[in-house]
C-alpha cells in the first residue's frame, strides 16, 4: 500500500518536468525562473494534500520539487516553491507546525547552496548530485523522527524499518528520474540552438561565396587593363604597376582559395554510364528538336 502511496507522488513530482519538456516546449516562458517555481511549487502543494500519516509524522514528496527548483530552475524558482511549502504546511496545521516550518526552512539549505555551481558539473555529475542532496531531506525527517519519538521504540518494529527504506529508496529514485528528464529538456535546448545556429552559418558561408565570386569579376577586368597599361607604359610607372598586379593577384588568389574551400562536396561519388544518360537526354530532346523542325521559322526567313 505504501510503495503505492509513494508512486503517486513520484508522478506528482515528475508532473512538472513532463508538461515543461512536452506540453510548453515551445514557449520561452515556460522556462523562466518563476514559471519553474509555481509549476514546482503546485507539485509540492498537491504532495502535501495527498501526504501519508505514519508514526505521527507526514510522509510526502514535497522537498523533492524544492530540490529540482533549486538546481535546475535557479535560487529564484526555488524560493517560490519554498514559500508555497510554509504556506501549504501553516494551512495543514498540526500540533508540530513550528518543527515542519522550520524542517523545511532547514531543507531547503544544503540545495540553495549547491545551485550556485550545479551547472558548472557534467550532466551525469549533476544528475548524481540532485540525488545526493535529496539524501538531506530524508536526513531531516529522521531527526525530527528521533526528536519526537523515542528511537528505540520506534525502530524495533520491521515495519517501520520497511518503510524507511522504502520511503528513502522511491525518493531517491524519484529525484534522479526528475533529473534526468531535465537533462534531457537541457540537452534538447542546447542541440535546438546548435542546429539553429549551424544553418546561420551555413546560410552566411553561401551568401560570402557568392559576394566572393562576384568581387573576383570586377578583380579580373582591373587586372587585365593594368597588364596593357603596363606594356604601353615607360619610366617609374612600371614599379607602380608591377606591385599592383602582385597585390591584384594576391587577393584574387585569396579569393579563388575561399571560393575553392566554400564549394559543396560531393557526399556520394558513383560510376555512371555515360552513354546510357546522354541516350535519355537524346530521348528527352528529341520532342523539341522535332518541334523546331516543323514550327520554326525557315532558313533565312
Amino acid at each position: 500500500m505504501i510503495i503505492e502511496k509513494l508512486l503517486f507522488h513520484t508522478f506528482i513530482i515528475l508532473a512538472p518536468v513532463l508538461i515543461q519538456t512536452s506540453l510548453l516546449e515551445h514557449h520561452k516562458w515556460s522556462k523562466s525562473p518563476i514559471f519553474t517555481g509555481v509549476l514546482n511549487g503546485l507539485a509540492t502543494l498537491t504532495c502535501l494534500a495527498f501526504t501519508y500519516e505514519f508514526a505521527g509524522l507526514y510522509w510526502d514528496f514535497r522537498y523533492v520539487p524544492l530540490i529540482i527548483a533549486m538546481v535546475y530552475g535557479g535560487r529564484k524558482a526555488g524560493l517560490i516553491v519554498l514559500a508555497f511549502m510554509l504556506i501549504g504546511r501553516t494551512i495543514m496545521g498540526g500540533d508540530i507546525l513550528f518543527h515542519g516550518l522550520a524542517s523545511a526552512v532547514i531543507a531547503s539549505l544544503i540545495p540553495y547552496y549547491f545551485s550556485k555551481g550545479f551547472w558548472k558539473m557534467s550532466p551525469v555529475k549533476r544528475v548524481v548530485a540532485a540525488q545526493f542532496i535529496g539524501l538531506w531531506p530524508i536526513a531531516i525527517i529522521f531527526l525530527m523522527l528521533f526528536v519526537f519519538h523515542l528511537p528505540s521504540q520506534f525502530l524495533s518494529e520491521l515495519h517501520s524499518i520497511t518503510f524507511i527504506l522504502q520511503f528513502g529508496l522511491v525518493q531517491v529514485l524519484g529525484i534522479g528520474i526528475a533529473a534526468r528528464l531535465n537533462e534531457w529538456m537541457v540537452e534538447k535546448k542546447v542541440m535546438r540552438e546548435e542546429i539553429i545556429k549551424s544553418e546561420k552559418l551555413n546560410t552566411l558561408g553561401e551568401l560570402a561565396a557568392s559576394i566572393a565570386h562576384e568581387v573576383r569579376n570586377p578583380l579580373t577586368v582591373v587586372k587585365g587593363f593594368l597588364q596593357l597599361m603596363k606594356r604601353q607604359s615607360k619610366g617609374e610607372e612600371d614599379e607602380y604597376l608591377a606591385i599592383i598586379l602582385s597585390e591584384l593577384g594576391r587577393a584574387e588568389e585569396i579569393i579563388n582559395d575561399y571560393l575553392n574551400f566554400a564549394k559543396p562536396q560531393f557526399e556520394k561519388v558513383e560510376r555512371v554510364h555515360i552513354k546510357e544518360i546522354l541516350s535519355e537526354v537524346s530521348i528527352l530532346l528529341n520532342a523539341y528538336a522535332v518541334k523546331e523542325c516543323f514550327f520554326g521559322e525557315p532558313p533565312g526567313g
